[in-house]
This record gives structure tokens, sequence and C-alpha cells, in this order.
């Protein structure tokens, strides 16, 4: 597919950060945000599966794949003004998001901050970034900013691995990308990452937004905040699949597929 997309790389805040778009494609523009120690690659069959009815970027934010070294600063808000700042340049005025974990959370505080800059919303194994965390929660973002640092990276790694898919090929995938990222750089896009989360009593997205989970996803028990999450909201469509974990659209790249064309077909 790479030979269908213009590869570009803009610098900001130090670091070059790659991304590559559509050429000569008609319909919505459609990005693609990965998650924390990934890159663009995570959604290739997602890619292949729409590359001639939309308009497609995709981009290895900073820090990631391509995107390094990651610079002198990370954050959630750093990635929006990234984003903005291509959106910007390319003449992106508005467009639907597509977000797996990281991805998701950044793909949620574009909406909240550039509401008019977003068409619809899709969310892949990620919380609400809105949401009252529990004190149990709070008390776990706390112990992660303590015991990452000193956890040795290749057991960070193992569970990693372990806790985000259940194809062998997905997990080899992540193997190989996040092993380039590093422990440092991981640690400090996770726990930043972790840090995001703001309360915002009210707050719903305005938006179609489709959240998709994989039900032996253990990261934060997603599929329990998801059934909070969509409650009274006629805006929010969920769907999950029994056989995919934490990267559900790599598990269950066909299922998922399915469900995204027809949620981005659908004009309601």
């Amino acid at each position: 597919m790479k030979e269908n997309l213009l590869a570009k790389t803009i610098r900001k805040d130090g670091c070059n950060i790659h991304y590559w778009m559509s050429k000569d494609v008609d319909g919505p523009w459609v990005l693609f945000l990965h998650g924390a120690g990934l890159d663009h690659n995570m959604f290739k069959e997602q890619v292949e599966a729409i590359k001639y009815s939309n308009k497609i970027l995709e981009w290895d934010a900073r820090g990631h794949g391509l995107s390094r070294p990651i610079g002198k600063q990370f954050s959630i808000k750093l990635l929006v003004e990234d984003l903005i700042n291509i959106m910007d340049i390319e003449r992106i005025d508005k467009a639907i998001l597509v977000g797996q974990s990281m991805g998701g959370i950044l793909a949620q505080e574009m909406a909240f901050y550039y509401p008019d800059r977003i068409d619809k919303l899709v969310l892949i194994d990620c919380p609400c970034n809105t949401m009252k965390l529990s004190v149990l929660e709070k008390v776990y973002i706390k112990v992660a900013h303590i015991l990452m640092p000193m956890c040795p990276w290749s057991v960070l790694l193992a569970i990693g691995i372990r806790l985000s898919a259940l194809r062998e090929d997905v997990r080899n995938y992540i193997k190989c990308t996040v092993k380039e990222v590093g422990k440092k750089d991981f640690v400090k896009i996770f726990l930043k990452t972790a840090d995001a989360f703001h309360f915002e009593k009210g707050y719903k997205i305005n938006k179609k937004t489709l959240i998709v989970y994989g039900k032996k996803d253990s990261m934060r028990s997603i599929g329990n905040l998801t059934n909070k999450w969509c409650i009274d909201n006629a805006n929010y469509y969920r769907i999950n699949f029994n056989e995919a974990s934490h990267c559900a659209n790599q598990d269950r790249c066909t299922d998922f597929n399915r469900v995204l064309t027809d949620f981005l077909r659908n004009k309601e």
C-alpha cells in the first residue's frame, strides 16, 4: 500500500514527525492513530480495506517508529498540537479519527479541544479520558509511576506483549516495534498517557462514536468501562470481539474491517 501513499515529514518541538497520506483519492479523511510503543503499521489491514473509499493519513507519533528521537517533551496535549499542525499543513478541515489505546485517548482529546475538526470517532480498546477515576485507579497510576522505571525492560516488554494480543504474528510485531522505542521513552510515553485523564462532569462526546474492544483485554477492565461509557448516549455504538485482546483491530482484523467500513459508510 505504501506506493499509494505520499511520505512526508515535519520538524516540530525537536522531533521529525513522519506521516503518510493518500494521493488522488476521493472521500472523507480518515486519520489512523496507533497505540503506545507501536507505529502506523498496526493499521495496515485497515488501510488496505478502505484505500479506495477514503482519503487516509497515518503517522508515527513522536517517539514512535520513524519519528525518533522523541524530542525534549512528550504529552498527549503535545500530540494534539502535532496532529492539528499536520491537518493545517495538509488543509484537512475535518476528519474521522481511528485510534487504538493511546491513539484513542488522543482522538478523544482532539474531540474535546477541537470538536469542529472532527467528524466521527472510532475508539479501540481505550478508556474514557473524561470519566471520573476511582480511588483504586488513581492508586494504580501512582504505583505505575514508581514501579515502571524500576522494572527490568525485558519484564515490561514481556508483560506488555502478553496483555496486548492473542495472535502470535501480532505479538511478534509488538515485540519488534516496542523494542525499538526502548525502555526510557516507552516508560515516559506510557506514564504521560496515563496522566492525560481529566474528569469533566456531564461531558459527552457529541460525535458519532464507534467503541470497539476485545473481550480478553485485561488492561484497566476496559470492557466494564465501556459499559458505563455508553449509557444514555445515542451517539455511541459499542462492539466487542470474543477472541481479541488489547489490539482488537489486529487480533480480529477481518471482523473489525467489516465493522469499520459499515461505520464509515453510514451517513446518519
